[in-house]
């Protein structure tokens, strides 16, 4: 478990901007571990998903706004620091994808294209300041007590929404990653990639399907998850997962 102690998981929350020059060194020097079989995800009509996620997401502010306004006065008054934070996270590899002549190829293969993401703050400013990037555990002291009810309810994930308006995420998929922890993860896990043929979500089949990870073997499980996720993607399934959502969020499964 030691060894593995430097992976962070998607509940992970420290604040920081882009990865660092040494860590994009680091990325670049690392192995990637091929695929056990070539996957071909589902397909679907691109422009019509991506208009159906943007309206979701413009109505969901609209109604959410006044919930998200409160979580915002509640952050502000509980702990010192930013209401949200931004973290550099893995998205959609359009580099499998030819007709988008407008993406560079000669640029850093980071595993997707990396984009800014928005939470709600649920911990400490300073959070990882002495211990690094480490995985959240139950009764985290890290976390603020407000915090601690936004992760339970997962509603410090709302602000994502503008992400998905943004066109960085869908309101259904594989959760993102941080540039330096998606690096390691695709050197031990060999379909990891694979999760980034398509955009990440705010929610997603893996979402509702686990807890929080705390372990590598975790990590698997979800990929797993993910990529059955890619194999069926539709608004059919888009619609089951939303719904899923719902308890998962009301009743606080696998959330700390």
């Amino acid at each position: 478990m030691e060894a593995e102690a430097t992976l962070a998981s998607p509940s992970v929350e420290p604040y920081i901007g882009r990865p660092s020059q040494g860590s994009l060194a680091r990325i670049r020097r690392m192995p990637v571990r091929p695929p056990a079989v070539v996957y071909v995800p589902r397909s679907r009509v691109e422009w019509a998903n991506r208009l159906l996620n943007i309206l979701l997401a413009v109505v969901a502010l609209i109604v959410l706004s006044p919930v998200m306004l409160l979580i915002a006065l509640l952050v502000r008054l509980s702990s010192p620091g930013p209401i949200l934070y931004t973290q550099q996270r893995v998205g959609v590899n359009r580099r499998r994808r030819p007709t988008q002549a407008i993406y560079d190829r000669r640029a850093q293969d980071a595993g997707g294209i990396v984009f800014t993401i928005y939470k709600f703050r649920t911990m400490q400013n300073d959070a990882e300041q002495s211990s690094g990037a480490v995985w959240a555990t139950t009764n985290d002291p890290r976390v603020t007590p407000i915090g601690r009810i936004l992760r339970q309810y997962r509603l410090d994930e709302l602000p994502q929404l503008l992400n998905v308006i943004l066109g960085d995420m869908n309101v259904v998929g594989p959760r993102p990653e941080r540039p330096t922890i998606f690096a390691d993860l695709r050197t031990r896990i060999a379909d990891y990639p694979i999760r980034q043929r398509t955009r990440p979500g705010i929610t997603g089949l893996a979402q509702v399907s686990n807890a929080y990870d705390a372990s590598l073997d975790d990590v698997r499980k979800k990929v797993s998850y993910d990529l059955e996720y890619l194999e069926k993607q539709s608004l059919v399934e888009d619609v089951r997962i939303m719904l899923r959502t719902i308890p998962v969020m009301l009743f606080k499964r696998g959330g700390w």
